[in-house]
């Protein structure tokens, strides 16, 4: 399981969550606070032998069987993009199709998945402590896939629980976030998000300097270093866009790319509005005469372009449109 299982946030939550009864549950908040692992370490200790308090023992066998993504009880729906990059294995029929090149892996909850874990739901369970679903980045589900869903959690057969996990609660229908109890992320404490970083092996300025950039969530610090954005690349970055210098972004994902320019638009809307930046220094901000108007348009074309950052165009290119778009907003006048 995730290292992101031992925060202490994440635990204290679990704790709470697994006190209350309820067949399911919706996970939401911003990126970076957990939603997975929290949802992960609920279904854990519902199919758990020897639950406690806190949780799952970790030491019995559904414990290890869920550890190796291989529980007969445990149905997880994610797109098969997630899927692949947290190790759960894809349905044999999915896999023969990526294998032999007939489609790409999907980046939405497919239908015929949804079907599956329908079907799932309505067997008899394997271990005798139920049935578990995880859903997530449950706003990946299409309007077909949805609703699928929601006739189960209407009715549930037998017992059964869900547990989805969104990062965008806004983009799930009205009718699924009724049907479950809501539990809005709680942040942690700056100081033990930084004892928590050093013990995962963030040197503490580093820490420190990227809880910042990173809005205060600790996940998305060990994001940042994965992709080697240090203190000073990320000080550098708003100097760097004035000038147009489309090298400082030449070793991001256009995702990140994109992120990254999110964060400086913010703080220069709120320099504008005489509001205190929330992810760079005030130093750190380049002169600027751009109005809020200007930004707000500039803030809106970065979204749109998120919804095409992981299309197979070329990154370059797009990396250096990002660059000049940034610039042209930074230097203008009205």
């Amino acid at each position: 399981m995730s290292a992101v299982l031992n925060a202490p946030w994440i635990a204290r939550q679990a704790t709470d969550l697994l006190a209350q009864r309820g067949h399911a549950w919706l996970l939401q908040g911003p990126s970076g606070l957990g939603q997975y692992d929290l949802g992960l370490a609920m279904v854990s200790a519902w199919l758990c032998e020897n639950p406690t308090a806190q949780g799952a023992c970790g030491e019995c066998k559904s414990c290890h069987a869920v550890a190796v993504h291989t529980h007969a009880d445990l149905a997880v729906l994610m797109p098969e993009t997630v899927m692949i990059e947290l190790g759960w294995p894809l349905s044999e029929k999915a896999q023969d199709e990526i294998d032999k090149k007939t489609r790409k892996p999907s980046k939405e909850i497919r239908v015929e998945a949804m079907r599956d874990t329908v079907a799932f739901s309505q067997r008899t369970d394997a271990r005798g402590q139920g049935k578990a679903v995880l859903v997530f980045p449950a706003e990946r589900m299409n309007t077909i896939t949805a609703n699928a869903l929601l006739k189960t959690l209407e009715e549930p057969p037998g017992d059964v629980r869900f547990v989805l996990a969104t990062e965008a609660a806004h983009m799930l229908l009205p009718t699924i976030r009724s049907r479950c109890l809501a539990h809005t992320m709680k942040w942690p404490e700056a100081d033990e998000a930084l004892t928590w970083l050093i013990g995962r092996g963030v040197h503490a300025p580093v820490a420190q300097a990227l809880l910042r950039s990173a809005g205060g969530r600790p996940t998305d610090v060990l994001r940042q270093t994965e992709a080697g954005l240090t203190p000073d690349w990320w000080s550098a970055l708003p100097q760097a866009m004035r000038q147009g210098d489309a090298r400082h972004l030449a070793d991001l994902s256009p995702a990140q790319a994109i992120d990254a320019l999110q964060k400086l638009c913010h703080d220069l809307v709120l320099r504008q509005s005489g509001a205190a930046p929330r992810f760079f220094e005030v130093t750190q901000l380049p002169p600027s005469h751009a109005s809020i108007t200007v930004l707000t348009d500039w803030f809106k074309r970065l979204m749109q372009s998120a919804r095409t950052a992981d299309h197979p165009f070329n990154a370059g290119l797009m990396l250096e449109a990002l660059t000049a778009d940034a610039h042209q907003t930074l230097l203008s006048k009205g």
